[in-house]
């Protein structure tokens, strides 16, 4: 339990926002978990379209268009 969680974030934001970022090393952690996937038996899912249709009804949901 932290005692002081604002502290910690006003340290987060801090932190991140001196740290430049590091494309090389996203990339390499990109691909060091799409090999841990891939070595589960995760990747590449056997079928790909498999939970496109809610993904593309909370897609919709999201996107609702007003009308004026």
């Amino acid at each position: 339990m932290l005692k002081d969680p604002a502290l910690v974030e006003a340290f987060e934001r801090d932190l991140i926002r001196r740290t430049p970022p590091d494309h090389l090393l996203n990339l390499r952690l990109f691909e060091a978990l799409w090999e841990h996937a891939r070595r589960l038996g995760n990747w590449p899912p056997a079928d790909p379209l498999d939970g496109l249709d809610g993904d593309l009804r909370l897609a919709h949901a999201l996107n609702v268009h007003r009308t004026a």
